[in-house]
């Protein structure tokens, strides 16, 4: 399994970080360049413990579906989502939201496998790695400036 963590500090509260995690609309703005959109599940507003959400978008130029689940929560300083379907053999997605001088660190551990043996090993340490970090950090960045901007959700 590949690994993923990526950590910034955020200049707004935990509660705040958190909420917009979980923000439907926020993570469209956010992955904008992928054209994410929202198949099923809710579609605006919060996330919740147990919301099921089938994401899709554009990835490495193929139109890609990824249905996950919101399996624990500890409003407001961690949440994970986990995979129910999609091109990954394994993901799970760890949020962490934690009070520091100045304001929220945030931390992200991303873990995922492709479905392809030793092959999907090799192309998940060569290739997606660095592009699924690239990715988060985006993500992460944009929600970022939102924040410390004043327009969280």
């Amino acid at each position: 399994m590949a690994r993923i963590e990526l950590e910034m500090l955020v200049k707004a509260s935990p509660a705040a970080c958190y909420a917009l995690a979980l923000n439907t609309q926020a993570h469209i703005d956010s992955t904008r360049h992928t054209g994410e959109r929202v198949l099923a599940g809710p579609a605006s507003g919060q996330l919740q413990l147990g919301d099921v959400v089938t994401w899709e978008a554009r990835r490495l130029g193929v139109r890609q579906r990824l249905t996950v689940r919101i399996t624990a929560a500890v409003p407001p300083h961690y949440f994970r989502d986990e995979l129910v379907r999609g091109a990954f053999r394994t993901l799970r997605h760890e949020h962490y939201f934690e009070a520091v001088p100045g304001g929220t660190r945030v931390r992200d551990v991303f873990e995922f496998s492709s479905p392809l043996g030793f092959v999907g090993r090799w192309f998940d340490h060569l290739f997606l790695k660095s592009y699924l970090t690239r990715f988060l950090q985006a993500r992460n960045e944009a929600l970022e400036f939102r924040l410390e901007a004043g327009a969280a959700a």
